[in-house]
């Protein structure tokens, strides 16, 4: 079959697991069920093996994931125990989601450049940058400050499962697709007629689009993490939300028009 279809594990095989009992099911274990993880190597081999082989990625759930991250995030993270109880890992073995983001990030830089008036060769560097550097870099250093702080400080001592590092970067990879379509998208019809104007409301309604992004951003991370069964106090992460909004007042107070500096950022990055 194409896609697994196998019932979650026993009660047995889920202890073993150090998961709790809410994530349970009466169901004996599937077929080819394995109580040892793979090696983070493995895990790796086995994800990038699959980027070539798009007749078994399931981009129809990976478009349902990227639509419910929008309206009911909380839904996304549903089958997360399930992976890891049927699959041994908490990340993605499925590379569909982010061959999508990828493409939607292609067609907004080129987006961008066009509101930017970017030449050809521009715009190809302005899509590397924001690829390889907005995207993939800058979500590698923040999954790992944020893998090391959950093991190390958030994580139940008396369980010996981990959260994985891929399984980090794929909760970055969800809490920034709302952000990108928020800042990158909508926000590119609304900018040269009103938001690039020297007008409070101009303001106002591109630093209030940065407020929801960010928040998008925090939220879908808490999510992501609260979902693991062996860590502790995750609601620490929404304490970043207070600061948020108190840094969106202070913006609108100086009248700092964040939009309008992320385009100045973008546009002499590539000149």
């Amino acid at each position: 079959m194409k896609y697994s279809t196998s019932p979650t594990p026993s009660r047995t095989n889920s202890s073993l697991l150090g998961m709790s009992s809410r994530t349970t099911s009466p169901l004996p274990p599937p077929a080819n069920y394995q109580n040892d993880c793979m090696s983070a190597t493995n895990k790796s081999y086995k994800y990038l093996r699959r980027f070539v082989k798009f007749d078994q990625m399931d981009f129809e759930f990976a478009l349902w994931q990227m639509l419910y991250l929008f309206i009911a995030p909380k839904k996304v993270y549903r089958n997360v125990n399930y992976r890891k109880q049927t699959k041994s890992q908490f990340a993605r073995d499925d590379p569909a989601f982010l061959v999508l983001l990828v493409g939607c990030l292609c067609v907004t830089s080129f987006g961008f450049a066009w509101v930017l008036s970017l030449g050809i060769g521009q715009s190809i560097l302005f899509l590397l940058y924001v690829v390889f550097v907005d995207c993939i870099l800058c979500g590698m250093v923040v999954a790992t400050l944020l893998w090391f702080v959950t093991n190390r400080y958030l994580r139940d001592r008396a369980s010996d499962i981990d959260v994985e590092w891929g399984y980090a970067f794929d909760v970055h990879l969800n809490a920034f697709f709302p952000p990108l379509i928020l800042l990158h998208f909508i926000q590119l019809f609304f900018y040269h007629p009103l938001i690039s104007q020297d007008w409070f409301i101009s303001t106002f309604i591109g630093n209030t689009m940065w407020l929801a992004a960010l928040s998008y951003y925090i939220y879908i991370t808490f999510l992501g993490y609260n979902v693991v069964p062996n860590l502790k106090n995750t609601r620490i992460i929404l304490v970043t939300l207070p600061l948020l909004f108190l840094f969106y007042v202070i913006t609108l107070i100086i009248r700092w028009n964040l939009s309008t500096s992320l385009m100045y950022f973008y546009h002499y990055r590539v000149l």
